[in-house]
């Protein structure tokens, strides 16, 4: 089952959302499906991360005490290489 809603949007958003069907060869509705989607499950991300940024119970890591036991744990080369490209 579906529910159907209507929304206003400012003409310059209407207009953006035509060129997106347009160049996607999509519907507005499947465009704006697709957005509302993504919205949702990025909402729902962020929300476990506040979640988990809240309890207590889940330890602070140090950024450059990880990084610096990544380094001399030679444990991946290429996590070392990212490590590495990151400034400090």
């Amino acid at each position: 089952m579906s529910t159907q809603i209507t929304v206003r949007l400012p003409d310059e958003q209407a207009a953006a959302l035509d060129a997106a069907a347009k160049a996607l060869k999509r519907s507005r509705a499947e465009v704006v499906r697709g957005a509302v989607e993504q919205h949702l499950e990025d909402f729902d991300d962020l929300s476990v991360a506040v979640e988990r940024l809240c309890d207590p119970s889940d330890p602070v890591l140090d950024w450059d005490e990880v990084r610096r036991e990544l380094l001399s744990s030679g444990y991946c080369s290429a996590a070392k290489e990212l490590v590495c490209s990151i400034p400090e």
